[in-house]
């Protein structure tokens, strides 16, 4: 007896397709050093500084050296393999 599979929903396949994605993983690393920064600003302020304040910090300070830092890894993982 042969099992029913059932196809994923068209919703499914896209958000599977889109957590998946390069663009996505960049996306979730960015937030992630965001939300490090905010915590470390937060504790030197002695007060909650806020994701807004933390972002634009963020951005102004370290996102570019930190987007090159992460062009020059994968370089290297993709020369590695």
């Amino acid at each position: 007896m042969k099992e029913k599979r059932e196809m994923p929903s068209l919703e499914e396949g896209q958000s599977q397709f889109v957590k998946n994605s390069v663009l996505y993983k960049e996306f979730l690393a960015e937030r992630a050093e965001i939300l490090k920064h905010k915590w470390i600003e937060s504790e030197k302020a002695g007060k909650d500084i806020g994701f807004e304040k933390a972002l634009l910090d963020w951005i102004v300070k370290h996102r570019s050296s930190w987007r090159e830092r992460r062009k020059k890894e994968a370089r290297t993982e993709k020369s590695a393999s």
